[in-house]
């Protein structure tokens, strides 16, 4: 049952980020290219496409919170690369955007692809609850690579800086789904006293508010079908990794397992850059609405 509930909401908030990422991506790319900084945040927080994205965010947020509070991260956010296949059902039941068959057939196939990792992977919860110290040296290690990745951000294509922040991106994403876990298990054991008084919560604030920074600057910088795949593909990557060091979370390891799990994983990696070669661009659709 709780396995059921944790794949209908990651589903759920796969849904609600390709929305919020589309209306965004539309709001920071509308404005004078060369707006940044302060000058930039002013412009979006006046742009009704950035304000409801916004919403998309909120319900995503919350979602994922109910989802990873009934399964384990190396379940849900891999459950998160769906986003671009319903994207692509949004483009056309709600856009009316004519799709390219390789753009379903890429769809399809990084579905079975993702369903086929899942199966042989068969990421389980563990009974174990990780302390406070638990999280320093993963956040320390996200933190560093994050750096680099903005640091390596501040020159070159537009290409490379998108990419660059959306690697950032992804990393700090992949850092707050265990702290999303952690303030969602608090809120149900103690309620909002306890929720309020113990450290995720307010871990979970701060590592969205740089997340939110790098995820615009990605979306500002380049173009979406860059910083898109990046995110979606390298966060579910970071999250398993996390999920087996803080949360001890188990996957079948043989090596017929890893072999076929992998290549499973090349051909969502694919599938996925593929599907955001293959769509118009959402940027000047939404722009148009």
């Amino acid at each position: 049952m709780s396995t059921s509930v944790a794949v209908v909401f990651a589903v759920a908030t796969a849904l609600a980020n390709a929305f919020a990422l589309a209306t965004q991506h539309a709001a920071s790319v509308s404005g004078d290219p060369a707006r940044r900084g302060w000058a930039l945040l002013g412009y979006l927080v006046r742009h009704p496409l950035w304000l409801l994205g916004w919403l998309g965010m909120g319900a995503s947020l919350a979602f994922q919170a109910v989802a990873l509070h009934f399964g384990p991260l190396s379940l849900v956010q891999p459950l998160l690369v769906s986003e671009l296949v319903l994207a692509l059902v949004v483009r056309r039941l709600w856009l009316r955007q004519s799709l390219r068959r390789v753009a379903w057939v890429s769809a399809v196939v990084t579905t079975l692809a993702l369903a086929v990792f899942l199966v042989v992977t068969n990421p389980r919860a563990s009974a174990w609850n990780p302390s406070a110290r638990d999280w320093l040296w993963p956040s320390v290690v996200v933190a560093v690579l994050v750096v680099i990745a903005a640091a390596l951000a501040r020159a070159g294509s537009p290409a490379r800086r998108a990419g660059a922040y959306a690697s950032a991106t992804a990393l700090i994403w992949a850092l707050e789904a265990t702290f999303i876990k952690a303030t969602a298990d608090a809120l149900a054991a103690g309620g909002v006293s306890l929720l309020l008084t113990t450290w995720p919560l307010y871990a979970l604030i701060v590592c969205g508010g740089v997340g939110l920074i790098t995820e615009q600057a990605a979306l500002h910088v380049g173009p979406l079908k860059i910083s898109q795949p990046i995110i979606v593909i390298v966060d579910p990557i970071a999250s398993i990794l996390l999920g087996v060091v803080l949360y001890r979370e188990r996957l079948v390891t043989s090596p017929a397992t890893i072999a076929v799990a992998s290549v499973a994983f090349l051909v969502v990696a694919a599938g996925v850059v593929s599907m955001t070669r293959t769509v118009p661009d959402t940027a000047n659709t939404l722009h148009r609405l």
